[in-house]
């Protein structure tokens, strides 16, 4: 979805001397608060890098930070920046950088900064991407798939369980579908029917959520279920109560917010379990045993779009912003969503 020219992979290129843009909003509430602003040239000091952002995930919780939400948890400072996930090319080094060198492909984590054009970031939040793996995928990586690493890690996935995802197909619940896969778990999905065929494309069983779910998980796991991880809230706990998953093998959709708040503003104990975890999911990612599906490819100019799709809390994937896509035409649609487009032409 990005040029591979010269100009765009030269760090000196003088076409990159444009001048810096971030998203910024300046009071709380739905998409329509989003602009976009100029901000001054970053400079990298002692141990950071200069990114020039390609790629940037966007996530609910973002989203949720934005409309006020959440702010006892993670206060929010006015005006604010956001986004979390990124990757791209290192324009520049500060004193001391020893892992990366000017043009550098990387993808790394940021505290609220992401949605930008560039970024300031220590290199200890980056890892290497690796040469196979797409921008747009290298970009959407690190939140959701430190909440589903850590979801996996907390109901202890083993070989031969049987594993209840509610929303499967969203963003975070298929990185958790595909690493209890990898576990050698089987994996039970919740979802809408339209979710239905694209669950059983990567190896889920799909249930339709809603009532009578757990006599329905029933009839497909007559030997039960071992764990139970829910992207949804409401009646999942008790669907797991009714199915006998015990309160240890059981994740709820707070003990995620928790972990994606705290990944947003980690202490200085935390970065370096979530780079190796990012590290580990890029390497995944590049094999393709964990798969993302980019449902929604938004260039930067259409942020407040790429957010009202994901707040619809319909969307298969993930849904991905680009600085500098090659043709927006056609990989940003127009601002259409290709879950909207595939649906239409079944």
């Amino acid at each position: 979805m990005f040029p591979r020219t010269s100009e765009h992979n030269d760090p000196m290129s003088p076409n990159r001397n444009r001048t810096p843009r971030t998203v910024q909003f300046a009071s709380f509430g739905d998409a329509g608060v989003l602009d976009i602003v100029e901000m001054p040239p970053p400079v990298a000091g002692p141990g950071e890098v200069v990114v020039e952002v390609l790629a940037a995930g966007v996530n609910h919780v973002e989203a949720f930070l934005r409309q006020g939400r959440f702010t006892d948890e993670l206060p929010v400072d006015l005006p604010a920046r956001q986004g979390t996930d990124f990757a791209g090319l290192v324009t520049s080094i500060g004193p001391g950088v020893t892992s990366f060198a000017r043009g550098s492909e990387v993808l790394g984590h940021t505290s609220m900064a992401s949605h930008a054009t560039h970024i300031v970031v220590p290199q200890s939040h980056l890892v290497a991407k690796p040469p196979s793996l797409e921008w747009e995928v290298a970009g959407s990586l690190f939140l959701a798939g430190l909440a589903a690493s850590e979801a996996i890690r907390r109901v202890r996935v083993n070989r031969g369980d049987t594993v209840v995802i509610s929303a499967a197909a969203g963003g975070v619940g298929s990185m958790e579908a595909h690493l209890a896969m990898n576990a050698g778990a089987t994996v039970i999905g919740t979802c809408g029917e339209r979710n239905f065929d694209y669950l059983r494309q990567i190896g889920v069983k799909p249930v339709v959520y809603g009532d009578g779910l757990a006599d329905r998980i029933r009839e497909i796991a007559p030997r039960g279920v071992d764990a139970y991880i829910d992207n949804f809230g409401e009646y999942n706990k008790a669907v797991a109560d009714d199915l006998g998953v015990s309160a240890s093998r059981f994740q709820s959709s707070e003990n995620r917010r928790d972990i994606e708040l705290r990944a947003m503003r980690p202490g200085p104990e935390d970065v370096a379990a979530q780079t190796s975890t990012l590290a580990r999911l890029a390497g995944l990612a590049a094999e393709r045993k964990v798969r993302v599906l980019i449902s929604g490819f938004y260039p930067f100019d259409q942020v407040r779009e790429a957010f009202d799709d994901l707040e619809k809390k319909h969307s298969r994937g993930k849904v991905v912003l680009g600085m500098r896509p090659v043709d927006n035409s056609f990989h940003g649609l127009g601002g259409r969503k290709v879950r909207d487009i595939h649906e239409s032409s079944a």
